[in-house]
């Protein structure tokens, strides 16, 4: 009798966590597909898709920095003034993506992720370590933080 009752314990258990397992891979699948959706309307000059992969909140952040230059925008009225010119000017690009994922580490509604790009576009572009933090806002995954760091030959990393 206790062993069928340990049997069914841990029968139990499985049917309790294994759910848990699934909706975990199922949100880092929807945290890298929204990366990608939101990178490949960047170069297309999709504006209206772009902006729909962001948290439209005060405490939204973007930042790059390349050997040139350093910038910066906080809160989504900054992100999004500072990319008006960008998204009224620039021509579409069919850019060529690789990307290493390092991390996606979900926690609760929020999620932490670290890659590596290389942007592919006939120009010379360093390739670049990213981080995106993420929040889930009513059932649907937002960026709300982009980091980007152009990697040069003496601060790349030794993976």
């Amino acid at each position: 009798m206790k062993t069928r009752a340990r049997i069914f314990c841990v029968f139990c258990l499985v049917c309790l966590v294994a759910p848990l397992f699934a909706q975990k891979n199922n949100d880092i699948e929807a945290i890298k597909s929204l990366i990608e959706k939101e990178t490949t309307a960047f170069f297309e000059i999709d504006y209206k898709t772009w902006a729909s992969s962001w948290a439209q909140t005060p405490y939204a952040f973007w930042s790059f920095a390349d050997t040139t230059d350093v910038n910066s925008f906080s809160g989504w009225p900054s992100i999004n003034a500072g990319f008006r010119e960008y998204f009224q000017t620039a021509r579409p690009s069919k850019a060529k993506i690789d990307r290493t994922w390092h991390e996606v580490k979900v926690y609760g509604n929020g999620a932490y992720a670290r890659f590596t790009q290389k942007v592919d576009d006939n120009t010379l572009r360093p390739p670049q370590a990213e981080v995106r933090v993420l929040e889930k806002i009513k059932g649907v995954w937002k960026i709300v933080c982009v980091n980007v760091i152009a990697i040069q030959k003496d601060n790349e990393p030794k993976l």
